[in-house]
């Protein structure tokens, strides 16, 4: 799979509210970043075994479902390998069955049909507005 068809794939795990990411669909060496990660949770994670743990326990404490996943733009870079995704997440809180939405941006790098990097660039601030928001 390109790097295209790998977003598409997590796209679908997100709205499906499935964990983003599987024992199949990563390199053994992978790296999960977030460099604007909030206070207190980790800016960078590699390995398969590392990412998963972590996405897992992420998605198990969830107060939210996924509603949706509006991919804005990708950009192709000058590595076949890599792209750029603009996109905005869409959830409805459990709890009080509000809706809300956060922009993103997903830099992706795949190898061998599988996930080698993904870094996530969120803005702290407007996630927690959009989760306060719909948790109100």
């Amino acid at each position: 799979m390109d790097p295209r068809e790998v977003f598409a794939r997590m796209r679908a795990h997100w709205i499906a509210n499935e964990t983003t990411f599987d024992e199949d669909s990563l390199t053994a060496d992978v790296v999960l970043e977030m460099p604007f990660a909030a206070p207190g949770r980790p800016a960078r994670i590699a390995g398969r075994d590392a990412v998963l743990a972590f996405v897992r326990a992420g998605h198990a404490d969830l107060p939210f479902r996924f509603d949706d996943c509006r991919t804005r733009a990708v950009h192709d870079t000058a590595d076949p390998a890599t792209i750029v995704v603009e996109y905005e997440l869409a959830a409805t809180m459990t709890a009080t069955g509000v809706s809300a939405a956060a922009p993103f941006i997903g830099v992706l790098t795949v190898r061998e049909g599988r996930i080698a990097r993904w870094r996530e660039y969120q803005n702290p601030l407007a996630v927690a507005w959009a989760l306060q928001a719909a948790a109100s």
